[in-house]
């Protein structure tokens, strides 16, 4: 009885210890994720932003425009705007289990389709799920902050 016992405590806690997560890792992930967001968004890389954005992604703009994941997919692919810059810096992660928010500026700069240029900063909440073993962004904000 008692190693049956054993076993079973044995199993538990390493059935325990491998679902849990280091979360200096997840903040290195996160942080990945969004830096190669941006580069996404700088090389016009559709594929490589759809992979990071979870199926019910919304993208709730400067604007209040509010778009899904295939749309603002779109947009990327199009170049419309065109961003020669697109940077995320000071940003703060906080980590909740299985999701986290990502606090920080954007800085752009570009052009939109008629050739109008911009140079601008944004303050942005990202919101992080953790599903199927890897990182998804599953909602962002974007709140203008001034022209550069």
């Amino acid at each position: 009885m008692k190693i049956r016992w054993l076993v079973a405590a044995g199993l538990a806690i390493a059935a325990g210890s491998a679902i849990a997560r280091d979360a200096s890792q997840d903040e290195h992930s996160i942080r990945h994720n969004e830096s190669a967001i941006c580069d996404a968004f700088e090389s016009s890389d559709g594929d490589a932003l759809r992979n990071r954005l979870d199926e019910r992604f919304t993208l709730t703009d400067s604007k209040g425009v509010v778009t899904n994941r295939d749309q603002t997919v779109a947009a990327v692919a199009k170049r419309d705007p065109a961003y020669l810059m697109f940077r995320n810096h000071d940003q703060k992660v906080r980590l909740y289990g299985d999701a986290a928010i990502v606090t920080g500026i954007t800085t752009t700069q570009g052009h939109d389709g008629g050739g109008s240029t911009f140079a601008a900063d944004y303050a942005y909440t990202d919101t992080w799920v953790y599903e199927d073993g890897r990182w998804m962004l599953a909602a962002s904000h974007a709140g203008f902050l001034r022209n550069r």
